[in-house]
């Protein structure tokens, strides 16, 4: 017996008919609800936050203020890290935030954010809705007594910006950098010493010479977060997180109270968020990389040698974890859906771009 059933049962026996009567009533009858939401992201932070509020916003709105969120950014109750703990606690009813956080808690999160190599946007949402890995997230948040969905999505983000130029793997070799999720253990791997610093603290990190380098997203959000005025180097594409889904968490026992009504539109607002979210930065990051370069950002791409050392560290980060039965599921899911999705999209979308692009350059 699990222990809501455990709970549920005991009370009910413990009371008198017209107590048990009472507890069978559904709780969304008793009248509005307002839900209490922590963030990973500080408040303001450029399209992270502006996910968690537009769900938190939209899940409002359409239950006509039945079922409110009130939205804490990090810090304003738990910190960045530990809203995962305070939901399973029940000391938040639910979180918005990157579930590569918490692998943790659990190494199989990482695929629901971005692992190394791994999902562009379109193929994480292709998984997600129909090709199995919104009931695998269940499961695991099943583990912890939450109910996950994807809330929200970078695309694909930046190799970062760094001290130095990178020449060759050798010069991860003690180098400072934050990258949180199972890119991070990887670039340790090559030698890097990694550090996990949330959002909101970046900057500060990277302008004391804490970190010598640093991962954030992409254009627009580097740009907003001040990094340009710290370094010039800026590596455009990046091995880590080529499609970062972000989530939205209900502590279980909050969820199962809710009305199916509102059991649905939390679900619906979560995905609507997703999609809002990946064209909000997609339609941001382009006019942002002009400005950096405006700025005397110098745009550069890592060498193939690095390309295939991060290759190589990243294979090595997710066998290790294959002992796990769950997370070897998730990854063989993962997988057969990325090689399916990937093969139609190369030759269609993938062959199509090229040609627009080389049509548009010639005219």
């Amino acid at each position: 017996m699990d222990r809501r059933s455990f709970l549920r049962n005991s009370t009910i026996g413990a009371g008198a008919a017209a107590g048990a009567a009472a507890l069978a009533a559904p709780a969304y009858a008793q009248g509005n609800r307002t839900l209490t939401m922590v963030t990973t992201w500080g408040r303001g932070l450029a399209g992270v936050h502006d996910s968690a509020q537009h769900v938190a916003d939209s899940i409002t709105a359409m239950t006509d203020g039945t079922l409110t969120v009130d939205l804490k950014a990090a810090g304003e109750l738990v910190g960045a890290f530990e809203v995962f703990d305070a939901v399973t606690s029940g000391q938040a009813d639910m979180y918005h935030g990157a579930d590569y956080y918490f692998v943790g808690q659990h190494p199989g999160y990482a695929f629901f954010t971005s692992v190394p190599f791994g999902m562009t946007a379109q193929e994480l949402a292709n998984w997600y809705y129909h090709m199995g890995g919104h009931e695998l997230h269940d499961e695991l948040g099943q583990i912890f007594g939450l109910k996950s969905f994807l809330g929200g999505n970078t695309g694909a983000q930046a190799g970062g910006w760094f001290s130095k130029e990178i020449n060759g793997p050798e010069d991860f070799q003690g180098l400072k950098f934050r990258m949180p999720g199972l890119g991070g253990e990887a670039l340790g791997k090559m030698g890097a010493s990694v550090q996990n610093i949330p959002g909101a603290e970046v900057y500060q990190a990277l302008s004391s010479g804490a970190i010598d380098g640093t991962e954030w997203i992409g254009p627009w959000a580097d740009e907003k977060a001040g990094f340009q005025e710290i370094t010039k180097t800026y590596y455009t594409a990046g091995f880590h997180e080529p499609g970062a889904g972000l989530s939205v968490a209900v502590n279980r026992d909050v969820f199962d109270e809710l009305s199916p009504a509102h059991q649905k539109i939390v679900e619906i607002a979560s995905a609507e968020g997703h999609q809002w979210n990946l064209a909000q930065f997609l339609s941001e990051n382009g006019a942002a990389l002009e400005r950096l370069q405006s700025a005397g950002v110098t745009l550069r791409e890592f060498p193939d040698a690095v390309w295939s050392a991060m290759g190589a560290a990243s294979q090595e980060t997710l066998d290790q974890y294959m002992d796990d039965e769950l997370f070897a599921r998730i990854r063989e899911s993962y997988n057969d859906s990325l090689r399916k999705s990937s093969e139609w999209i190369q030759k269609s979308e993938g062959t199509y771009r090229v040609q627009r692009d080389a049509y548009l350059n010639r005219g």
